[in-house]
């Protein structure tokens, strides 16, 4: 049995030390843990958290798991449970819900396993049970979707806004800094958000409905990558390319066709290949004892027709 090291948590400016009740993992295994398996984005996930165990050989086993949807929180409650009952050296965690997680982190805090939060953080009363948050800033992202948005649409119009999971951290993020930005900049008028519960189909007949009562609609924004991808099919189902301003997030393949094909102006991109590949990375410099930062912002970039073939795009698209 490999003993696990006690060891801080660390802040922007502070140490929190770490409850040492239970300070030994049964395993070499990080454990990833993501809102769900069924998308290219967590799967980008996967494949940089797989490269990062490749890097260390033999010293850990990385392994992979998230529910069918991400609405299912009571089901990744339970895999943050059931690794912590398998005794891993560390999870890789990627919340669904901001509250609903807090008490299983607490859970492997007490048992002395790191969590390193990758896309999402958790509330308030849950910071002290992680040791580092790898994201997106998302709310400068849904900033700069705004801004790309009134540059293509004008001051003047009617934007909806597709979000996607009510409560979780990234949806509330992003949508509040494309909200501030609108109020902040222009004369649009705001329908929405309209929540697809981060589900493709639903999405579409969202749009479609949102589309069909607004026909003064000018611009659109969907903020994830199933909520984007069913914005940008129901836009050409009705025949409204090129006809409306489209501004996705995320850089899935579907995605990347309808920037080519003009249905989308443009895509915000996270890099997800580097949350997995730094949280995995992050865990190791944990159970080190290796400082590190409380926060780190692994950044987006947006993709239009102009540089969607840029070696930078090329970086951040799967």
């Amino acid at each position: 049995m490999k003993k696990l090291a006690t060891f801080a948590m660390l802040g922007l400016a502070a140490a929190i030390s770490m409850s040492t009740s239970a300070a030994f993992a049964k395993s070499n295994e990080i454990a990833v843990i993501v809102k769900t398996a069924n998308s290219n984005f967590w799967q980008n996930v996967n494949k940089g958290a797989t490269d990062a165990g490749s890097e260390f050989k033999d010293k850990y086993k990385v392994t992979f798991q998230g529910p069918e949807a991400e609405t299912q929180v009571a089901e990744q409650v339970n895999m943050v449970d059931n690794a912590i009952n398998r005794g891993v050296s560390g999870i890789v965690l990627a919340p669904s819900d901001p509250d609903a997680l807090i008490p299983a982190v607490k859970k492997a805090w007490e048992n002395g396993i790191p969590v390193v939060l990758i896309d999402s953080s958790l509330g308030e009363k849950g910071a002290k049970y992680y040791q580092s948050f790898l994201s997106t800033d998302n709310r400068k992202a849904g900033a700069l979707a705004a801004q790309k948005l009134i540059e293509a649409n004008g001051q003047e119009g009617k934007v909806s806004v597709m979000s996607f999971t009510p409560g979780a951290g990234s949806a509330i993020e992003r949508v509040g800094g494309f909200t501030d930005v609108i109020k902040a900049d222009s004369k649009l008028n705001m329908i929405g958000p309209f929540y697809s519960q981060a589900d493709m189909a639903t999405a579409l007949n969202q749009t479609i409905d949102a589309l069909s009562s607004n026909k003064d609609i000018t611009a659109l924004f969907g903020a994830n990558e199933p909520t984007a991808v069913g914005m940008a099919r129901a836009i050409k189902q009705l025949g409204y390319s090129g006809k409306v301003v489209a501004v996705g997030f995320d850089g899935n393949a579907a995605l990347q066709h309808f920037v080519r094909d003009g249905t989308l102006n443009g895509i915000i991109v996270q890099s997800s290949y580097q949350m997995g590949k730094k949280g995995v990375e992050t865990i190791d410099q944990i159970l080190n004892q290796k400082k590190v930062d409380k926060v780190i912002d692994t950044g987006v970039v947006y993709i239009d027709k102009n540089n969607i073939d840029s070696p930078e795009a090329q970086a951040v698209l799967y």
